[in-house]
């Protein structure tokens, strides 16, 4: 698969989650297997531009390319204002988020309260197209409304504006993210479009990605909340699309080294305050494939330096060392 001059060298990739997709994260994901990683949303609000949150949610320092970063917001000029200066600060791809459904998104009638006025889609895209020579790709959800499913109508807009692929989340944006995804509205985004279309939404494991490719007929599928702790599952969802034998879950070692390289990146680039608490959502989702003595999350949430947070991890695979963590 191709977005634009980029050659996938598979049909994985990690969705942009607000507050999730940071450097650490992608970088782990992409080691494991996935082709593109997105960033988190990026606001195109001018007042946030040089937040110094907006700049660390784009720091691809070590990161494999191409860098896609998305924007988010709901007036064409500052879109296109937005994409120029992440342009300018190493995005090699840009992508659109018309798919959000958290309130407080779309109740500044962006993400995908966008879906329900069709004509503003189609200038914000065509500012953004027309403001950076950088591939531009677009996130949305199947409608506004199980009753209001426009998906294929606005991957037409998205083509015509010059859009160069479109991933498309199996929900709408009423459903936000209750009941089960639903694919025929993407398959029928892939029958609308030339452009490539990436399917989105509880692709959790890799049976139900190879099912996902072949009721879509995507092009690529993307990836969110099953691969939280869980990283590796771009790798053996990436054999069973190659038709290799299947992939064994990671040795304690394994998960244990991941564990720790993460919480030490996430200390790095955030600094210890903000990346104590960081960690602790993200060890709480390692935790639900790993066997846990009872009380361990909150007094892993109760540690207030990385030294301890580490020492605790520690004894999760060596039950020996649990006085360090004392």
């Amino acid at each position: 698969m191709h977005i634009g001059p980029y050659r996938l060298s598979n049909r994985l990739i990690l969705a942009p989650m607000a507050g999730v997709t940071d450097r650490p994260f992608r970088r782990l994901c992409r080691r494991y297997g996935a082709a593109l990683a997105v960033s988190e949303m990026v606001s195109a609000n001018p007042a946030l531009r040089d937040d110094p949150r907006t700049l660390l949610r784009t720091d691809h320092v070590g990161e494999p390319g191409p860098y896609s970063v998305q924007i988010l917001g709901n007036d064409p000029a500052a879109m296109a204002e937005a994409a120029r200066i992440n342009v300018d600060r190493g995005a090699q791809i840009i992508d659109i988020n018309m798919g959000c459904p958290a309130k407080k998104v779309c109740n500044k009638a962006a993400g995908s309260a966008l879906l329900q006025d069709e004509t503003l889609v189609g200038r914000i895209l065509e500012a953004v197209v027309g403001a950076v020579a950088v591939p531009v790709t677009l996130k949305i959800r199947t409608g506004w409304h199980p009753e209001h499913r426009n998906a294929p109508a606005i991957a037409r807009i998205a083509q015509d504006s010059g859009i160069q692929a479109i991933a498309v989340h199996g929900r709408t944006r009423a459903c936000a993210f209750a009941g089960e995804a639903e694919y025929r509205t993407i398959r029928q985004v892939k029958q609308s479009v030339g452009i490539p279309v990436i399917a989105n939404g509880d692709i959790d494991s890799p049976d139900k990605a190879a099912a996902v490719l072949a009721e879509t007929g995507a092009d690529a599928i993307m990836i969110g909340r099953a691969a939280l702790g869980r990283p590796w599952l771009f790798r053996a969802i990436a054999a069973r699309l190659d038709g290799l034998r299947p992939v064994d879950a990671p040795v304690p070692a394994e998960v244990h080294a991941v564990m720790v390289e993460h919480l030490r990146e996430l200390y790095a680039l955030h600094g210890e305050y903000r990346g104590l608490r960081i960690a602790r959502k993200h060890v709480a989702w390692y935790l639900r494939y790993l066997p846990c003595p009872p009380g361990f999350l909150a007094l892993f949430n109760g540690l207030d330096s990385a030294a301890r947070q580490l020492a605790l991890i520690d004894t999760l695979f060596d039950p020996h060392r649990a006085g360090v963590a004392a």
